[in-house]
């Protein structure tokens, strides 16, 4: 249960403002058709966290847990400079490709590739990789993307121009260091 509920919030927290949360509005404000939209996130989001969580059961069975709690305690740290740098949403969709794949297929791809080397597929093997339980981190990795980004497609940006952004980002960064100091000092099963 706490690697499900750790992996949910810190996904939650990491996607705010990401660059695959911005794709999400792109993509609410040109096709206008939520449902298709909120599946295709899920389905891409299921399959790139299914595979980011079994690389990271893959790190955690090849590492020793030294050096395991050193590379995920400077992993955090990375992740927590990194919420601080704001993402921008890369111009490279193409305006035909919903009429070739449809709403959903669209979303599916663009979603799937636009997370690749993401913050929270990089925290999804992270989170993978401290905990044994691949299922519960890909659940609540996936729980967390659909909290962050299905309010966008829902309510588009009503809601982003009233959540300052940088705030969201200073606390996820907040959150990863405290994580990363704690791994680093070895303590418990905090995280």
């Amino acid at each position: 249960m706490e690697a499900f509920l750790i992996s949910t919030g810190i996904v939650a927290l990491a996607e705010m403002g990401d660059k695959t949360q911005l794709l999400a509005l792109l993509l609410a404000a040109r096709f206008k058709r939520p449902w298709p939209i909120i599946a295709g996130i899920f389905f891409a989001t299921v399959l790139n966290h299914a595979v980011a969580g079994a690389v990271g059961s893959w790190i955690q069975q090849q590492l020793g847990a030294d050096v395991l709690r050193w590379v995920l305690g400077l992993s955090f740290l990375a992740m927590a400079v990194w919420m601080l740098v704001p993402d921008k949403l890369d111009d490279d969709g193409d305006a035909t490709s919903h009429r070739r794949f449809g709403i959903f297929g669209t979303t599916v791809i663009v979603f799937f590739l636009a997370e690749m080397g993401d913050k929270t597929q990089i925290a999804t093997v992270a989170l993978a990789a401290r905990y044994d339980a691949l299922v519960p981190v890909v659940v609540g990795t996936t729980l967390g993307m659909m909290l962050a980004n299905a309010p966008v497609v829902l309510l588009g940006d009503k809601i982003t121009r009233k959540i300052p952004i940088t705030l969201v980002h200073r606390l996820a960064a907040g959150i990863f260091a405290v994580l990363g100091v704690l791994v680093l000092l070895n303590v418990g099963s905090v995280v």
